[in-house]
């Protein structure tokens, strides 16, 4: 029997593909968004289905929210301020919208509850909370190290504090701990906390998801502080050569926006996934350079990176997934390969509108010290 379904942040990729994965499921579908301009410029995008209901709204206004929840089972919410280098200085608005608006929403499902017939919450954390990842030191002890203040070209690789000798990236699972730098992590990490608290308290199944990079058509690309993936692929459409910060060997764990609906999807019907949290990646890790290459392949491109040596405070070297908590408690597997989500995402670009704004980005980042 179908469900009734809140989406917050439902007008975006990740959840518009929800969307319709659910309504084929024989759910229906309420997506509640606001429609930022930085990631909606043209306002309430075509690709969302017509079969789900559509609610304009925010998630800082407390009533309006209040009154999306009505008749609704579940929810996923996965509305968010999201960019790491821009919660740096947007500091208050990140804050308002990702830890005040989830805020909302649980003293919502909490002091209304009598009314509303929530029975399961699943919420988007992210893997920037970990700040960087899990490491093996050359003895074989597991390191994670802290962020980066002063690294440079030739130091650009974490050390093992103790020995000072490199460090070799392994999968990172959930038990690392959180040491987060920029805001937008900050607050992804006191989302998922809030989320599981109250949950735990309360008795509403709850789930957290640790989102990896995510890719797939319908990325805004024209928002700069998105993913990079989408950030290299505005850049090559402009006919521009996409910029690397460091030396482009940092390695990040990407997957397809399908396979995180999978994974949304297989965790609202498993009751082994409620108060846990998961991973959400390939448990592969790529290099950023060879991103930028392959897109630039990809799309018929002759563009060759450029790798500037500059270093952004707060990003991390080195961070990909540990997956086996997801798969042993709902069977999810990543399916869909790197390449042919590249070329999937490419072939989409091609009609898509893409104003490259990285330079007014990275002057942003310039003047407020951060590269």
């Amino acid at each position: 029997m179908g469900k009734n379904i809140l989406i917050t942040g439902g007008a975006g990729f990740v959840g518009s593909f929800l969307a319709e994965e659910l309504l084929r499921r024989g759910h229906a579908v309420r997506i509640f968004d606001n429609l930022e301009p930085q990631v909606h410029p043209k306002g309430l995008p075509d690709y969302l289905p017509a079969d789900a209901e559509f609610t304009k709204g925010d998630v800082r206004d407390y009533d309006c929210l209040g009154r999306a929840l009505a008749g609704v089972e579940v929810v996923f919410h996965l509305a968010a301020m999201v960019g790491m280098g821009q919660s740096q200085y947007k500091i208050k608005h990140y804050v308002d919208v990702n830890t005040g608006g989830t805020a909302n929403l649980l003293d919502l499902l909490v002091n209304r509850r009598d009314k509303l017939a929530v029975k399961k919450l699943i919420v988007a954390s992210s893997m920037s909370s970990y700040g960087e990842g899990l490491y093996r030191s050359a003895s074989g002890r597991l390191i994670q190290p802290p962020l980066r203040t002063e690294p440079g070209p030739g130091r650009w690789e974490p050390t093992d504090p103790e020995s000072g000798q490199p460090l070799t990236a392994v999968p990172t699972p959930e038990s690392t701990p959180f040491s987060a730098g920029a805001i937008y992590a900050l607050t992804k990490a006191e989302q998922e906390r809030m989320v599981m608290s109250i949950g735990r308290t309360y008795e509403i199944p709850v789930v957290g998801m640790r989102f990896f990079n995510i890719y797939g058509p319908r990325q805004s690309l024209s928002n700069p502080y998105t993913g990079v993936v989408a950030i290299f692929l505005s850049m090559i459409k402009n006919g521009k050569p996409p910029v690397i910060f460091e030396d482009g060997l940092q390695t990040r764990d990407f997957i397809s926006v399908h396979d995180v609906v999978a994974a949304l999807v297989a965790v609202m019907g498993s009751r082994k996934a409620d108060y846990q949290v998961f991973n959400v990646g390939t448990g592969r890790p790529r290099t950023v350079l060879s991103v930028a290459e392959v897109l630039a392949r990809v799309y018929g491109a002759e563009l060759e990176p450029q790798v500037t040596e500059q270093f952004r405070k707060g990003d991390v070297r080195h961070c990909y997934a540990d997956i086996s908590r997801l798969t042993e408690a709902t069977g999810w597997e990543p399916k869909v390969a790197f390449e042919d989500g590249m070329r999937e995402l490419v072939d989409w670009s091609r009609t898509a509108t893409a104003i490259d704004s990285f330079d007014k980005y990275r002057k942003e980042l310039v003047a407020h010290g951060l590269i």
